[in-house]
């Protein structure tokens, strides 16, 4: 890799690819909507655009030979009209680039999500089938758009598709701070038993994924047209794990429960009444919600670590120590 265009390289996953890119030297472009301070920092270019334009991401593209397609619209509430046009279309926009600009590796951040069919699935690995119910669009268009990824390799551009799970880590903006907001309001509730086991990702070791799959894909291409689920190797009982995030942030920990037919059911209802009054903003449970909540969903790296040499460098224990240290100093 000589020069490398980032999508969404100015978000959570996206920056600590550019750091570990920017280590070995290798020249950075970053695409996204916003200028970002913290990627300039790293010495990367940012070019602020939509990669719904696809005049823009071809411009993007000249000059590149790897590519990094982090940028989507997540979440499990919206539009699908949003989804669609960021995560499906925008791929493609950023495929028809490459394909242009003669660029030879693409490494496309998906989600395990493209295979949840909404039942517990343990040990999972990649011979899981793609999922044909959906509960929310952000995983429906995921489905489409990782499956225009891996279709689009041959020999001229390599493709693969990295899977990480609930990535957390200092600075992380989504997922610890939803967390830390619904403990101290008191406003979460253990969803089921309590017993479900489920993949956690250390943001760090998301990005030594991605960088050992471009590898791959630039030397025996033994990645080309496949998906790799990432995680800690370990699955953790999430209600635990959650558990102690609030024990050592010193908020009380989760005591009220709710049925998974419950919240199922609540969760659905909440998504009606949304709908029929027209509103956009999501509610407090949701059918997807609840299921994340109650089921286990956890993923071998055993495909990662054959083919891409795949093996978490920060434990979950050092990430959480990292984790508490980051969220003390704020």
């Amino acid at each position: 890799m000589k020069k490398v265009l980032i999508t969404g390289g100015g978000g959570f996953v996206g920056l600590a690819i550019v750091r570990r890119l920017r280590e070995r030297g290798i020249e950075c472009l970053v695409v996204g909507r916003h200028l970002y301070p913290a990627v300039e920092a790293q010495g990367a270019v940012c070019r602020q655009g939509d990669i719904g334009d696809r005049d823009f991401m071809r411009a993007c593209c000249q000059g590149v030979d790897t590519v990094f397609h982090v940028a989507a619209l997540a979440g499990i509430w919206g539009r699908w009209q949003d989804y669609y046009v960021t995560n499906v279309l925008g791929t493609e926009n950023i495929l028809a680039g490459c394909r242009a600009a003669g660029v030879s590796n693409l490494i496309y951040t998906s989600t395990p999500s493209v295979v949840f069919n909404q039942q517990d699935i343990c040990n999972g690995d990649e011979q899981l089938p793609y999922a044909d119910r959906f509960l929310c669009h952000y995983a429906r268009s995921k489905v489409m758009a990782e499956r225009l990824v891996l279709a689009a390799s041959d020999q001229n551009l390599h493709t693969c598709a990295i899977r990480p799970h609930l990535v957390w880590g200092p600075g992380d903006p989504h997922l610890i701070p939803r967390l830390i907001e619904r403990g101290r309001k008191g406003q979460l509730r253990q969803v089921g038993a309590g017993e479900n086991l489920v993949d956690i990702s250390y943001v760090d070791n998301v990005a030594h994924a991605h960088l050992l799959a471009a590898d791959n894909l630039a030397g025996t291409g033994t990645a080309a047209g496949r998906a790799y689920f990432i995680s800690q190797g370990e699955p953790v009982n999430l209600w635990q794990w959650i558990g102690e995030l609030f024990s050592r942030l010193d908020i009380a920990p989760v005591r009220a429960k709710i049925s998974y037919p419950a919240a199922y059911t609540i969760g659905a209802l909440l998504e009606g009444a949304c709908c029929l009054a027209g509103r956009q903003q999501e509610p407090p449970m949701t059918r997807f919600l609840a299921q994340q909540l109650a089921k286990s969903h956890y993923f071998s790296i055993a495909r990662a670590s054959h083919d891409l040499g795949y093996q978490p460098l920060v434990s979950t224990t050092e990430g959480m120590e990292r984790l508490f240290a980051s969220l003390i100093t704020k």
